[in-house]
């Protein structure tokens, strides 16, 4: 039985870098977890908590259980992280990144800084760019939200929200992208509001600045910019249930594309902008290194949903069925050919030679990465989004027909 006067060596040694625990005997620190990975400074971790997994890494400033016990399971945390309640499994947070007591953040997410969530948030596959706000009692998996210049002009998911992401098909193959990659990352892109109360049907695209009305369930791509949504209910209460028409599934299949595009985007963006800065904090390395998969993770996922359509596309037991699968098949393969190639990595070259030169002459010593990307001028800006449109582009490939 643990008490006061009998704490685990791990926990010890915690205490003696500095960490502050509340009540050391009631937090369990798994077996695995590295000492060295775990600030000296400024760490809080209350009581009940338990943090498990050699990847686990939390920075300076990092508050665990204020509300509630916490569970982290290899986690990435960057500086004035706030978990407040609820489990987190192998995803990233970035500086001051903060979620609410009940949340349960699974694999593959990705909060970068001062992104946030009241109580009760269910995050997996999700990647929220700076400022995004979740209100409570949010389930918004499979999704990319950006938009918002600040922690007062930010984009913002309504209390009792769902992004409804499992189809009636059986199938996942339904990312959404509210914003997109080339543009979100400029962090001078008006909000994206969706109303409380509602949903979201995807994949779909929804563009910067527009506001999604409180209760609507939105069930079309609404790419246009600065609009007040507004969908109306079914027309009838039921109707006969019909296959997947084709015009469908090649939507479906380009959204995926399209996604996959803006995974890729910020995957280079990372590389290429976001690295250097990671290496100026503590522990930094680790958390970049845990973006890194994050953004692997959530390729490999998409992918991996992709292909697991083709296998369910068709009319099952004939002809017809059987050769689209096949060709579906090899539509997702080359997918993966162009993730894979050189020439989505070179792709926009000039134009990502003269952003990353202007990104250069506009660093300061003492400036992040959020003060540094929203001093950039906008010719800068211009030539940045224009190299990650073309990364976009280079991976989703040509608007093809999906094959009959």
């Amino acid at each position: 039985m643990r008490t006061p006067f009998a704490l685990p060596d791990t926990i010890r040694r915690l205490v003696r870098r500095g960490v502050r625990f509340f009540q050391p005997w009631t937090v369990d620190v798994g077996d695995d977890v590295d000492p060295e990975r775990i600030s000296s400074h400024g760490v809080v971790i209350y009581p009940g908590c338990r943090i498990y997994g050699p990847a686990t890494a939390i920075s300076a400033g990092a508050v665990l259980g204020r509300e509630a016990p916490v569970t982290v399971e290899d986690c990435r945390l960057g500086p004035g992280v706030e978990l407040a309640g609820g489990y987190f499994a192998r995803s990233v947070f970035l500086e001051r990144a903060r979620l609410g007591s009940g949340a349960q953040v699974r694999e593959a997410c990705l909060l970068e800084e001062h992104a946030s969530g009241a109580h009760c948030v269910g995050l997996k596959h999700t990647i929220l760019f700076p400022f995004v706000t979740l209100g409570s009692l949010v389930n918004f998996c499979d999704c990319l939200m950006a938009g918002g210049t600040g922690r007062r002009n930010h984009s913002e998911v309504g209390s009792s929200y769902v992004h409804f992401n499992f189809t009636p098909h059986g199938d996942k193959a339904t990312p959404s992208l509210l914003g997109d990659v080339p543009r979100g990352v400029m962090l001078d892109r008006p909000p994206i509001f969706l109303g409380g109360q509602g949903g979201m049907v995807g994949p779909l695209r929804l563009g910067f600045g527009n506001v999604v009305a409180a209760g609507t369930v939105l069930r079309r791509d609404v790419p246009a910019e600065g609009r007040l949504i507004f969908e109306p209910g079914p027309r009838r209460a039921s109707a006969p249930r019909r296959p997947r028409p084709l015009a469908r599934l090649e939507r479906i299949v380009r959204r995926n594309e399209t996604y996959l595009g803006n995974l890729a985007a910020l995957a280079l963006w990372y590389a290429e902008v976001r690295r250097p800065f990671f290496a100026g904090q503590e522990l930094g390395p680790a958390v970049y290194e845990g973006a890194v998969e994050v953004l692997r993770s959530a390729i490999e996922e998409r992918c991996r949903r992709l292909a697991d359509l083709a296998e369910r596309a068709g009319p099952a037991n004939t002809r017809a069925g059987t050769l689209l699968r096949r060709r579906l098949a090899a539509r997702v393969e080359r997918l993966r050919e162009r993730l894979a190639s050189d020439t989505v990595r070179r792709a926009g070259g000039k134009h990502r030679d003269a952003f990353l030169a202007a990104l250069e002459r506009a660093r300061r010593p003492a400036a992040g990465y959020l003060e540094t990307v929203q001093a950039l001028p906008p010719a800068a800006a211009r030539a940045g989004t224009a190299w990650l449109d073309a990364v976009v582009a280079a991976t989703a490939g040509s608007p093809a027909p999906c094959p009959r």
